[in-house]
């Protein structure tokens, strides 16, 4: 994904001023919930299907790559979904001060909105890959990544015309789903990646609660426009409030649909 934002860089330079700094912003906020999480799982799962690999415990291996996909899609969706609804008033928050415009906030919450469409198969990247390096296959990720850095490229040229900075944003977001299924779809197909029980329930849970809290946020969040006027602490204060309220609002939901802690441990 890096050479994918390099690319994206490039090409951006060539659109009218600024196209470069709104991708670049959108960018560092949704590595955000990719680097706490995304990377985190990712880390915390190698050394465990590693050792699972070399005990031959097939099971075992696809339980955990199971949790992890589980584990991506409960931090996730809500974030990706959060990202969306937000954009302006993150992006103000973060950057709107000196030389930053109105404009240039506007124009920056595009390109994070279409990051934010391929939050998900970001994080879900990061977790699948060690499925391959675990069983000591580096061939197959690398494979994948080259076909979809070349299909980023295809996207890039089909996008960038009716959507300018964003339309790179949205091709770097659809070549990573590429990415991901790919790399989902191959681990499935060998019988590494098998979906245990409970997906069903889990996916009423997840919605549910995402859709709660969309909902809160898109009625009680200021106007973006009210976000330009407001000082620097009316923004922290908004932004910290609205993330307690969404995030106390959707773990609730999942509470009462009855998700707890036991079950989001992984088995070591």
């Amino acid at each position: 994904d890096r050479i994918n934002l390099l690319l994206d860089t490039v090409l951006a330079s060539f659109l009218q001023t600024g196209s470069v700094s709104w991708l670049y912003y959108s960018d560092r906020l949704s590595e955000l919930p990719l680097g706490v999480f995304g990377i985190a799982i990712a880390t915390v799962i190698l050394p465990s299907l590693s050792r699972k690999h070399a005990a031959e415990s097939a099971d075992q291996f696809a339980a955990t790559l199971d949790w992890a996909v589980r584990a991506v899609l409960l931090i996730g969706l809500p974030a990706a979904l959060a990202l969306a609804l937000l954009a302006e008033p993150l992006i103000a928050t973060l950057f709107h001060y000196g030389e930053v415009t109105d404009r240039d906030v506007t124009m920056a919450a595009q390109s994070l909105r279409a990051y934010s469409a391929g939050l998900l198969a970001f994080m879900l990247i990061k977790v699948l890959a060690p499925g391959y390096f675990a069983r000591q296959d580096t061939k197959t990720p690398v494979k994948v990544g080259i076909i979809a850095m070349v299909a980023n490229m295809v996207f890039n040229l089909l996008l960038i015309w009716p959507l300018a900075h964003a339309g790179l944003a949205l091709a770097t977001a659809l070549s990573a789903f590429l990415n991901a299924g790919l790399l989902g779809y191959l681990l499935h197909k060998q019988g590494v990646l098998v979906f245990q029980p409970g997906w069903k329930r889990y996916a009423v849970q997840l919605l549910g609660g995402s859709g709660l809290m969309c909902a809160a946020l898109y009625f009680i969040a200021p106007d973006w426009q009210a976000w330009l006027a407001f000082g620097l602490w009316q923004r922290i204060s908004w932004v910290t409030g609205l993330v307690i309220l969404g995030g106390s609002l959707y773990f609730a939901w999942l509470a009462a649909l009855g998700l707890r802690v036991r079950h989001l441990k992984m088995h070591s």
